[in-house]
């Protein structure tokens, strides 16, 4: 199935099993807008070269849209369309006051020079500027997006509206409104959740070993963390292969590594591996950090892990979702494991529509505290309802957004 259906499926089950409103979830399965835009970009050599580009305002129930603007040549409408809806339900799990949105432009953003990643980043944002904005839409990076880039589209947009505005995207530098914390947030929200998940299994972190599938942004952050907070990791992947041993790895040497050679080949370890294979180690705890549908039906049911941290998003099939529930592996779901983003986002958020910009220490705080309290309401609700965490957060969103709709007089 498509991305996109694979969502509408994980909506349906929650609906089903939950007795959710069957209004609210028929408004669900649409977006509310969608925009597709063509971005020509003049290349180095003079040459005009045009991009496909694309914003997607899943639901607006609970306040503006929000949601990352990735770069990557497979991205296309209905990945994005996946994408605006796991945010509006991530931000809804999480609690913060914003619906879901995505953006994204089918481009590998290696390929181009510096110059030309600018004048990607500021004819995109000029593309999609008549939807976004500090009350209606609030874009974010994404995979492939930095804070530089955010720097460039937040300047772009003051170009085109004739006033900075820094409130119109998070993820931004520090020194144009950007929160301090914001870019270990992910990694760190993902954390939070495992921890959780650790203590109501009455576990040592000494005694669990990690694999994390991933090494990017958050896929390092996290690493870093949970080999900090005293876990084991001892496989780690990027996109050409991974390496695993089983004493630990020594993440700093591995970034340095990477960063020296482009990847992971040939890093001391016990043997390299491939992503596939990482995702079956023997191993306590796997953490898809990378790309969608990389659990599915074919190897599922060759999953050791006892917990699948998601980390992307979407990550696993509805086939796969059963397999691994049959087999009494718990799924801590992407909408509830990567909501750290999208927390800290909204931090930022307010401190740039407030003026008053918090300290490391006060926005790691809040996010704990935001974590620990979705975690907790979605198991409560997994528990009463003999339900999944997936299935438990699905519903747990919904009613929340239903609640939204209604106040507002939407039905």
């Amino acid at each position: 199935m498509t991305i996109f259906k694979n969502a509408l499926v994980q909506l349906k089950n929650a609906a089903e099993a939950a007795g959710l409103d069957p209004v609210v979830v028929e408004v669900l399965k649409h977006p509310k807008r969608i925009l597709q835009v063509s971005v020509p970009v003049v290349m180095d050599d003079g040459a005009v070269k045009v991009f496909e580009g694309y914003r997607v305002q899943h639901n607006d129930a609970r306040g503006p849209f929000k949601g990352g603007l990735r770069f990557h040549p497979k991205t296309d409408l209905d990945e994005v369309k996946a994408l605006a809806f796991w945010m509006a339900i991530k931000c809804a799990v999480v609690n913060v006051p914003f619906g879901g949105g995505k953006g994204g432009v089918a481009v590998d953003p290696k390929k181009l020079s510096s110059g030309e990643l600018e004048r990607l980043s500021r004819a995109f944002i000029r593309a999609i500027a008549p939807v976004i904005g500090p009350d209606v839409d609030v874009p974010a990076p994404d995979m492939n997006t930095t804070p530089e880039i955010m720097a460039w589209m937040v300047d772009e947009y003051a170009r085109v509206t004739g006033k900075f505005q820094p409130a119109v995207i998070t993820g931004k530098p520090i020194a144009i409104g950007g929160s301090l914390g914001r870019t270990a947030a992910t990694g760190r929200g993902g954390l939070f959740a495992l921890e959780e998940w650790r203590r109501r299994a009455n576990l040592k972190a000494k005694d669990l070993t990690i694999a994390v599938q991933g090494i990017g942004n958050v896929g390092f952050w996290f690493a870093k963390l949970a080999r900090e907070a005293g876990y084991k990791v001892v496989a780690i992947s990027d996109s050409k292969g991974g390496v695993y041993a089983t004493a630990g790895i020594n993440l700093d040497k591995a970034l340095a590594y990477k960063k020296e050679h482009g990847n992971l080949k040939g890093f001391p370890a016990d043997k390299e591996i491939s992503n596939e294979r990482l995702l079956e180690l023997p191993v306590d705890v796997i953490v898809p950090a990378a790309t969608e549908n990389v659990l599915t039906d074919k190897n599922a049911g060759r999953v050791k892990a006892r917990v699948v941290l998601e980390l992307a998003n979407g990550p696993t099939t509805p086939e796969a979702d059963f397999k691994l529930a049959k087999k009494g592996i718990t799924v801590i779901p992407d909408v509830l494991a990567n909501s750290g983003g999208v927390a800290v986002s909204y931090f930022e958020w307010v401190q740039n529509r407030t003026g008053y910009y918090m300290t490391e220490a006060e926005v790691n705080d809040k996010l704990k505290k935001l974590m620990v309290e979705a975690f907790y309401d979605v198991a409560g609700l997994a528990t009463d309802k003999s339900l999944t965490l997936r299935t438990a957060a699905f519903a747990l969103a919904v009613r929340r957004i239903a609640e939204a709709q209604q106040a507002r007089g939407w039905r």
